[in-house]
């Protein structure tokens, strides 16, 4: 597997995880608009968009891994070349 691959495959899990958590960022914000005037906010579905933003944030911090170790690998294999 070539590098450039690896940084790609990185940066887009990157965008997907940060696309998931701002769509259950804006579930979790619709669901409080919406049911303000109620006396509770239906918990499955706030407790469903909170684990989907808490899983897009652990994707995110995975594919940060995944580019910052892709950058060492290259920084490593210029100071050989060097």
């Amino acid at each position: 597997m070539e590098i450039g691959n690896i940084l790609n495959i990185g940066v887009q899990g990157f965008q997907d995880a940060t696309n998931r958590a701002a769509e259950a960022a804006q579930q979790i914000a619709s669901q409080s608009v919406e049911n303000s005037t109620e006396e509770s906010v239906q918990t499955e579905d706030l407790t469903t968009s909170l684990i989907e933003l808490q899983r897009a944030e652990n994707d995110a911090r995975a594919n940060v891994k995944v580019v910052e170790t892709a950058s060492d690998l290259v920084g490593t294999l210029l100071d050989v070349k060097a």
